[in-house]
């Protein structure tokens, strides 16, 4: 159970930034695997769930070819508020239409929620951390790491948090931890060609686990 404090704290630290809502994460309090995506999507924040909708769907997909279940794993992600565009468009009758995309968490409103990342991965002390696309990758283990580069393979060293909440920089951690980098579920919706890839990514951690 996450403290009322370390949860206020974070969406304090959001304030600054153009996002809304807040995701705090689901699963077990004991999981062998954590899921870390980016960001939470406009159907998230409104039911207060992590991957739910279409790229949930796939999750569930490539979670069954793990042999995994949500009940006994804890999803979350880096950043737990929606970050947002904001795009204006004037129609022909002169009124104007707002839409409010999602897009990836810059790294500002990445830093404002780490503390509380860094928390769970803490407390939850998970058996394997598996990262869902760079964004994640890139929080714990550094920029030059690439999804590309180390998709399905199991890593054990260090990952980066912050040492205290007023701090710029990360700092890494004395501990190691088991970290399986893959793609991002919804980059199917893009690049279809990834489907394939992200099954022999869960297919082979279901082999790790076993």
């Amino acid at each position: 159970m996450i403290p009322n404090h370390v949860i206020k704290k974070s969406q304090q630290r959001m304030d600054p930034y153009q996002t809304e809502g807040f995701v705090l994460g689901k699963g077990s309090s004991t999981p062998k695997i954590m899921l870390i995506g980016e960001a939470p999507g406009r159907n998230e924040v409104e039911r207060g769930e992590p991957f739910i909708g279409r790229a949930g769907d796939k999750l569930d997909d490539f979670l069954t070819l793990a042999g995994l279940s949500r009940e006994e794993i804890y999803i979350t992600s880096v950043v737990r508020s929606r970050p947002y565009h904001i795009r204006e468009k004037t129609n022909q009758d002169g009124t104007i239409t707002r839409k409010t995309p999602n897009r990836a968490p810059n790294k500002k409103e990445m830093l404002a929620h780490a503390p509380l990342l860094d928390y769970q991965i803490q407390h939850l002390q998970p058996d394997i951390i598996v990262t869902l696309g760079n964004v994640a990758l890139k929080r714990l283990l550094g920029d030059s790491y690439k999804i590309t580069e180390v998709h399905g393979e199991l890593l054990y060293q260090p990952i980066y948090y912050l040492q205290d909440d007023k701090d710029t920089t990360y700092t890494k951690t004395e501990q190691s931890y088991s970290i399986y980098p893959t793609f991002h579920p919804a980059s199917v919706f893009y690049r279809q060609v990834l489907q394939e890839t992200i099954e022999k990514d869960f297919t082979n951690l279901r082999h790790l686990l076993s």
